[in-house]
């Protein structure tokens, strides 16, 4: 985070929460791991897939306690923030298993600790330990990460970015209306209550149409205009950017001077308080993200998400720390970036998901690199929804994935109604992802992409005689706790 983000009173603030945070830890020793991913990339089922294998002994091979016989086990513990709603486990990992429906997407932050108890690898820790490490999940949207940019900005610099962004591409048809009546009204004429709102109203929907699954875009700040809760109707959530903002202070009583002072008021009720409360008190974080849906909707939703993963990234405080600024500087020292959904490609095609989904990311990757934390880019499922075949087709044998796609899926004139499974060839991502990353206005900007099948699938149908103890199968959960966790119970 750039320190102009933060005062020297939001410093002392933070330095104090960690401060107990660390007294805290010295009797049980803890560490909180942030989870989050823009609309869609499967926060929840994370979650509930990490937790559901850990409690069941599910198979994880390459995370090195468990498969080293030194995890002795792990259990849900009541979390120590009363303030914040409890991660809803049960409900999630029931709807999983027993309905086979994908649980309800995050709309805010919630907490779930885990206690593991295991036997150090080395005979000194042993006597040194009490062999149990409490890891606090904190789940939160993604699109609260992206308002975190806000805090450096001020009313002008936000609407000036945000109504160049709205003029480019498939947005300036999405945001058509807005900008029509936006720049109808005069910023200098008298405030008035009723044109904010309709302001508010109209840019909420163009947020809403980019966040569509037809177009599928990722920079959608302010996010809570998408997920505004208790807020709802407040005036910290009417207000709306202008264009060709006029020179000079903003005369007060001004509409102008109504949509600053809410613009601050968000950033004052909503922003600051996420930041200094949860985000930064986080250890460890693992970003998720829904490539396969951008990439299905094309160059202009990849190059998006690399935008909206840029300023995503951009606001971690990773690095490095030692004992004595750990005790009031709290630093991200590991970052996993996963693509989610590995399991709706075959296995011939996930190292090229994990190229493109590095390619996103890189030059965060080179600047986390740079402060000394730990960055792992990865693709993986964290429940596995379809296993893999091969057809003959015309003599050839052709990969495919078998699923059952969700009642409302389509390839091409066949509409699936949820029940049936079905095999199918996803297609194959390109060797080189750089044709996703080209400029639109080139002509074969999209000539040389590859044809693909990404439906969305039912979970796995489980052996009703064992029970939800059954363990979630996934693809690469363990390597994901490896990288998040194995360090901790070494």
């Amino acid at each position: 985070m750039p320190p102009s983000l933060t005062s020297l009173t939001d410093e002392a603030a933070i330095a104090f929460d960690n401060l107990a945070d660390r007294a805290a830890h010295l009797v049980n020793p803890t560490i909180r791991l942030g989870v989050t991913g823009l609309s869609r990339a499967g926060k929840t089922v994370f979650i509930s897939s990490l937790v559901h294998n850990l409690l069941h002994g599910g198979r994880l091979p390459l995370f090195e306690p468990l498969r080293s016989g030194r995890m002795v086990g792990a259990a849900l513990q009541e979390q120590p923030d009363d303030a914040v709603p409890r991660f809803q486990y049960e409900d999630h990992i029931r709807a999983l298993v027993e309905e086979r429906v994908w649980p309800d997407s995050t709309r805010a932050i919630s907490e779930l600790r885990l206690t593991i108890e295991y036997k150090s690898a080395s005979t000194w820790n042993r006597m040194l330990s009490s062999g149990k490490l409490s890891i606090d999940i904190v789940d939160y949207p993604g699109e609260w990460l992206l308002d975190l940019p806000l805090l450096g900005q001020d009313y002008r610099t936000f609407s000036e970015n945000t109504v160049n962004l709205a003029a480019s591409g498939v947005r300036s048809e999405l945001a058509r209306e807005w900008l029509a009546l936006a720049a109808a009204v005069d910023p200098d004429g008298p405030a008035d209550e009723m044109v904010a709102k309709r302001l508010a109203e109209a840019f909420t929907t163009y947020l809403r149409l980019c966040k569509s699954d037809e177009r599928s875009l990722s920079t959608l700040p302010p996010g809570r205009f998408l997920m505004p809760g208790d807020l709802d109707g407040s005036p910290a959530l009417t207000f709306a950017p202008l264009p060709i903002l006029p020179e000079g202070r903003a005369p007060k009583g001004s509409l102008r001077a109504m949509m600053e002072r809410r613009f601050e008021a968000y950033k004052s009720v909503v922003v600051k308080p996420f930041f200094r409360e949860h985000f930064a008190r986080l250890d460890r974080q693992i970003v998720l993200v829904d490539a396969l849906q951008a990439i299905n909707r094309g160059p202009e939703a990849v190059q998006d998400l690399e935008r909206a993963l840029g300023d995503v990234l951009a606001c971690f405080r990773a690095g490095s720390t030692n004992v004595l600024t750990a005790l009031v500087r709290r630093r991200i020292d590991r970052v996993l970036v996963a693509a989610t959904k590995a399991d709706h490609l075959h296995h011939e095609s996930h190292d090229r998901l994990e190229i493109l989904t590095r390619r996103l990311v890189n030059r965060a990757i080179k600047t986390i690199g740079m402060s000394g934390a730990g960055i792992e880019v990865m693709a993986l499922a964290s429940v596995r929804a379809t296993r893999e075949a091969n057809v003959k087709q015309d003599g050839h044998d052709l990969p495919v994935i078998v699923g059952t796609p969700m009642a409302g899926e389509r390839i091409g004139d066949e509409l699936f109604d949820g029940k049936r499974k079905t095999a199918v060839f996803p297609g194959d991502l390109p060797r080189d992802p750089e044709a996703y990353f080209r400029s639109i206005d080139e002509n074969d900007a999209s000539a040389t992409l590859p044809d693909l099948s990404i439906v969305r699938f039912r979970p796995p149908e489980l052996d009703e005689k064992q029970g939800i103890t059954l363990s979630v199968p996934h693809i690469r959960l363990d390597r994901a706790l490896q990288f998040l966790l194995g360090d901790r119970l070494a």
